[in-house]
């Protein structure tokens, strides 16, 4: 009797102690980290997203040929920040310490990142502020999980969840998001760290519900396209002949990025000279057409309730595919993502000049999920990401395009470090 007296005083200070271990519930105490992860990751994106807007606001003032000494002189100031506070590196770097760093990002350069990004971005380069925070969020889930004591694949897993949580807060998909953050480490094998996404999936719904909140942001798709109506079986053929653009239109993209990384890479001068350079030729690109500045988040809207003429689209589209590599190979910081997405939908504008009597949404659609899926090698997340911004329910024909743009790819892929080989 005495010794039952005693084991239940123990079982209930262990329970006091402890208490989430007695829980009946799959519910653990790992849920709370998570969820405290993504609350971070949503301030964090709130916060940022809340700094750019005031920042793009107050130098969208500068028009006409201003803009090219603006985003000349905003190369150099993101330049030197590099510089001083050190190089916060690019996407494949961020990709290759997932894979053989034990999944861990160092925060010491999110200052760096976090400063010079917003000048790059809300000056008018062609690249979105994705990579940026996923950089930062990271690297502090990365933070957290040392902090707290944990190792070897946990360290991953929470790592791999506060990236996730970036994601979601740009794009407002927290399935996609979680998706896109296993995928575009290593898009073979998506299960490859399948530990990781469960915690990415609890960190995002959380890091979107704060972001949302934060900025006051709608709940609905990011852009308004035409309603889809009527589908039919034709439309998945169609589909996958739209997806041939855009795959061919990935493979454009991804010759001038490695054509102007080799010029940029053997102009033998410091870091801000190069992001001064890469600003000139970008000021004076907007200078020429000035939907070309900025990542497209907000020029997306602007092209589908305008009227443009062949040519100019045409125009539009090359100059933004060159806008964008010029961003990426110059050293100015910033993901590609969204503005990739912007170029899908110049393409597919004109292809529904050459074709009127198509559905421009599903055109604009499918060319959008070919060409990410052929440059970023995510056709899943792509997938619902896709239905997510842009409201297309039904998604079997994006399925189609996807995966044709993402067998149509380069062997070679953009981001190397996709191979999974050490250097």
């Amino acid at each position: 009797m005495k010794y039952s007296t005693s084991k239940r005083i123990f079982t209930l200070q262990d329970t006091v102690k402890n208490p989430l271990k007695f829980n009946p519930f799959v519910y653990n105490k790992n849920f709370l980290l998570w969820t405290m992860l993504g609350i971070i990751g949503g301030i964090i994106a709130g916060g940022y997203w809340i700094v750019l807007e005031h920042l793009t606001a107050l130098l969208a003032i500068v028009q006409g040929i201003y803009i090219i000494p603006l985003m000349t002189i905003a190369g150099l100031i993101a330049g030197v920040v590099i510089h001083k506070l050190g190089d916060p590196g690019e996407i494949d770097l961020m990709v290759d310490n997932i894979h053989f760093k034990g999944g861990r990002l160092d925060p010491k350069n999110n200052p760096s990142m976090i400063l010079s990004s917003l000048i790059c971005i809300s000056a008018g380069g062609s690249l979105g502020p994705e990579a940026p925070l996923v950089q930062v969020v990271g690297s502090t889930g990365t933070y957290i999980a040392r902090k707290l004591g944990f190792k070897g694949e946990d360290i991953r897993s929470i790592t791999i969840a506060g990236m996730a949580s970036a994601f979601t807060a740009l794009f407002g998909a927290p399935l996609g998001g979680s998706l896109f953050a296993l995928e575009i480490l290593d898009h073979r094998q998506v299960t490859k760290y399948y530990k990781a996404f469960m915690p990415a999936l609890v960190a995002s719904c959380a890091s979107y519900l704060v972001f949302i909140l934060i900025t006051q942001l709608n709940l609905g798709p990011t852009w308004n396209f035409p309603a889809y109506k009527d589908p039919k079986v034709s439309d998945i053929f169609y589909a996958v002949g739209y997806s041939l653009a855009g795959a061919a239109t990935g493979w454009i993209f991804i010759s001038f990025v490695k054509n102007f990384k080799l010029i940029f890479k053997s102009i033998k001068l410091a870091v801000y000279y190069k992001l001064a350079i890469g600003g000139f030729f970008l000021g004076t690109i907007a200078y020429c057409i000035p939907l070309t500045r900025y990542f497209g988040h907000d020029q997306l809207s602007q092209i589908l309730t305008g009227n443009f003429t062949i040519g100019f689209l045409i125009a539009l589209l090359l100059l933004k595919l060159i806008a964008i590599a010029i961003t990426v190979t110059s050293g100015w910081r910033g993901g590609f993502i969204i503005p990739l997405l912007f170029a899908g939908t110049v393409l597919g504008l004109i292809i529904y000049q050459i074709f009127p009597g198509q559905n421009l949404t599903l055109i604009a659609v499918c060319c959008m999920a070919a060409l990410n899926a052929c440059v970023t090698r995510t056709p899943v997340s792509i997938i619902i990401l896709l239905a997510t911004m842009t409201g297309f329910q039904n998604i079997a024909p994006i399925i189609f395009a996807s995966l044709t743009g993402y067998f149509l790819a380069p062997k070679s892929p953009l981001i190397s470090a996709q191979l999974g080989t050490e250097k």
